[in-house]
């Protein structure tokens, strides 16, 4: 039987403490969610029935700060995929150093079967069901699969009505009239065209053009293409979840998004060949963006993986054993706890800019995500040559760091022994 989500994650953290001593207290901390919320949801449909849908949020550390992580919408969405995504939220916010735990939610729910009103009383509901457990100290959620700036207005309207006062803070993602950052539109491929910018001589890619190709093409697929296009990289082929387009001579982006977003999907686009989504991963480019869902990259396929490098903008699109193969190919990989920490990046931003109630310009919202995305990516860098690990190992190693430094500030049993038992 194979491991779940979950228990991939953790093994994670696993390969991490066999390079970093962590204080036995912090292990415990991280070897389980801190809470788990299991909720009903009410909506009443449009035809007047009662449907109840089953909503999660998990807060799985709370370390370094209040719980950080989206609300995803999708039927699929299970207790053990939410309690992954929050352990992995738990280490992107300490690897980009943030001063945010890791938290994440979801419904069981297919949002495109849900009229516009259905999806406003589902979203409110849920809201309205997890309330006293969220808030701009405590849990703030975003945006994720299915969910998007309107659905983050709902919930920051419901909340501040159940709060009787207004609480932007206690959301991210939202439209920029509610609150919302300029920049957070792209800031998820933003953040990783700059790691890979930051980090492209040591992950041994030539100078010059290089081809790209993007697996999901959705908001931050459509992103790292239109960005990685205008400083010079040839976008050879996307796909989405009915499948790819693929032209060796380049797409343009925008005229790709453009159709798709037309005709709802990228078959039929002329110009291009039809491509599956399996060989797409197969194709040989510089790099290779994952930027759909999770475990797209298996034992079953790893093997045919033949881009220079992959830059992980999905969450976990590469399971463990393909990792290995991945590894054992000699193939660096961006993770996705450092590669799409811009969106998690710029969330923060826009919670700073509520609490200050001062909002940045796009141009300094970009510059401050371009100097965070170096920083956090060069110190990973240093640490996969220090303790020559990959680069995965090396982001949880330096998140692991800032969480233990945390735990034993705190005070821990070691210290305790030391200073007070005689």
């Amino acid at each position: 039987m194979s491991d779940t989500i979950f228990e991939q994650a953790r093994k994670r953290l696993d390969d991490t403490l066999k390079y970093y001593k962590a204080d036995p207290e912090t292990i415990a901390r991280l070897s389980k969610p801190k809470a788990i919320h299991q909720v009903s949801v009410p909506v009443r449909m449009d035809n007047g029935t009662l449907k109840i849908f089953d909503g999660f949020r998990v807060q799985y550390n709370d370390a370094l700060g209040p719980a950080k992580g989206g609300i995803r919408y999708h039927p699929n969405v299970s207790l053990d995929e939410v309690k992954a995504l929050s352990f992995w939220m738990t280490f992107k916010c300490a690897a980009a150093g943030l001063p945010y735990g890791g938290g994440k939610g979801g419904i069981i729910v297919n949002p495109k079967e849900l009229s516009l009103a259905e999806l406003e009383r589902l979203s409110r509901s849920y809201i309205a069901a997890i309330a006293d457990v969220i808030g701009p100290d405590q849990d703030i959620p975003a945006p994720d699969v299915y969910t998007n700036s309107m659905i983050m207005a709902w919930m920051v309207d419901e909340y501040s009505k159940i709060k009787r006062s207004w609480q932007p803070a206690m959301i991210t993602g939202k439209p920029i009239a509610l609150g919302g950052s300029l920049g957070r539109d792209d800031a998820t491929a933003r953040g990783g065209f700059y790691s890979l910018q930051n980090l492209r001589t040591n992950l041994g890619l030539k100078s010059g053009e290089l081809t790209v190709a993007i697996q999901g093409f959705g908001n931050a697929g459509y992103h790292f293409a239109r960005i990685a296009s205008e400083a010079g990289y040839k976008i050879v082929a996307v796909s989405d979840s009915s499948g790819g387009i693929h032209n060796p001579s380049g797409l343009d982006s925008a005229k790709t998004f453009q159709y798709k977003e037309q005709s709802g999907s990228l078959k039929g686009m002329k110009g291009a060949d039809a491509i599956s989504n399996e060989d797409l991963l197969a194709l040989q480019v510089d790099v290779l963006v994952p930027a759909a869902l999770e475990n797209v990259i298996t034992k079953k396929n790893a093997s045919k993986v033949r881009a220079k490098c992959i830059v992980e903008l999905a969450n976990g699109p590469i399971d463990n054993e393909g990792d290995a193969i991945i590894d054992e190919n000699s193939i660096p990989v961006l993770p996705d706890i450092l590669a799409n920490a811009g969106g998690v990046t710029v969330s923060y931003f826009e919670w700073v800019q509520n609490r200050m109630g001062y909002y940045w310009s796009v141009s300094e919202v970009q510059e401050k995500l371009k100097i965070s995305m170096e920083k956090s990516s060069s110190t990973v860098f240093q640490l996969s040559k220090e303790h020559k690990t990959s680069l995965r190992t090396a982001a949880y190693i330096s998140a692991v760091k800032r969480i233990d430094e945390a735990v034993r500030c705190l005070g821990t049993e070691k210290q305790f022994v030391k200073q007070f038992v005689k």
